[in-house]
């Protein structure tokens, strides 16, 4: 599952990063009113096309599961192979909160459903488990209503498992909003800087792996910088219920795209493609 398998996970219930609450709201009198924040999971489950490994110009079907909720003031979200953790107390849906906490996700890049046959080639890499941390701020009411989110968030996570043995940073920014009681929409940019041993891990060509697989020799992406771009909309509607309980359905729609020597690979400029789509379409239900 590649990370643009998560991003179409998160679109399940308008979650824009880790650890961020849904706004509670009902109706009254054809306005949207607050409701105080209490313990409450959302579990949801779809069906994701997606790039076969970030870099691919050839998308796969796949399952995708997710939840998340406060649960005693803290919040936790789980999309696919990722979970994050927020230990710092909701309370008020209002005004500005500090977000922080731990997150540990699976890269399963290129294990497996390869579909470009060079690529294929150059043999399947070993899943990394990265562990680390994030930081963020949310600031309720914001453009729509007094009940919208715009949340920027920062995390950190380095590789545990000895595949790629590097870092990760992500900035993201993401404006979420309650159209209605029943009507939910949520849009996120965000992007990549990795390591070096990163880029050479996924994006390198040695001699040996050139003789497999008839693509070029390739050492440029053996240096930190930025990986990607990636945004991604989401529109959900509760079908039973309204937006704080009940049953929702959503579609999502999700663009990345590669930059500098990380595109320039033959991985991605010869077997692939700079542009990465995805798409979503799934139904969650809220406790």
């Amino acid at each position: 599952m590649s990370r643009y398998t998560l991003l179409c996970a998160a679109g399940l219930f308008g979650i824009g990063c880790p650890g961020a609450v849904l706004a509670e709201t009902k109706a009254d009198d054809g306005q949207n009113a607050p409701v105080s924040m209490h313990d409450r999971v959302t579990a949801g489950v779809g069906l994701a096309s997606v790039p076969s490994y970030i870099g691919s110009d050839q998308n796969v079907i796949v399952p995708m599961a997710a939840a998340q909720g406060p649960v005693a003031g803290l919040g936790f979200e789980l999309e696919g192979t990722s979970l994050s953790l927020d230990f710092v107390p909701h309370g008020d849906a209002r005004g500005f909160k500090i977000q922080a906490g731990p997150v540990a996700s699976l890269r399963l890049d290129r294990t497996t459903k390869i579909r470009d046959r060079a690529v294929r080639a150059l043999g399947e890499l070993s899943t990394a488990v990265e562990l680390g941390g994030w930081v963020g701020v949310q600031k309720t009411g914001v453009l729509t209503s007094p009940y919208d989110t715009l949340s920027a968030s920062l995390s950190y996570q380095h590789d545990v498992a000895g595949a790629h043995r590097s870092y990760i940073v992500s900035p993201e920014i993401d404006y979420d909003t309650p159209l209605s009681h029943r009507l939910y929409a949520s849009l996120s940019v965000s992007a990549d800087y990795v390591g070096g041993r990163f880029g050479a891990y996924y994006y390198d060509i040695d001699a040996g792996g050139s003789r497999a697989s008839g693509l070029p020799i390739y050492s440029g992406a053996d240096k930190a910088g930025w990986k990607d771009w990636n945004a991604n909309l989401m529109v959900a509607r509760s079908i039973t219920g309204d937006l704080t309980h009940g049953m929702k359905v959503f579609a999502s729609a999700g663009y990345g795209r590669l930059l500098g020597r990380y595109a320039r690979s033959p991985v991605v400029a010869i077997a692939g493609r700079r542009g990465q789509p995805s798409f979503a379409i799934g139904l969650g239900y809220t406790f």
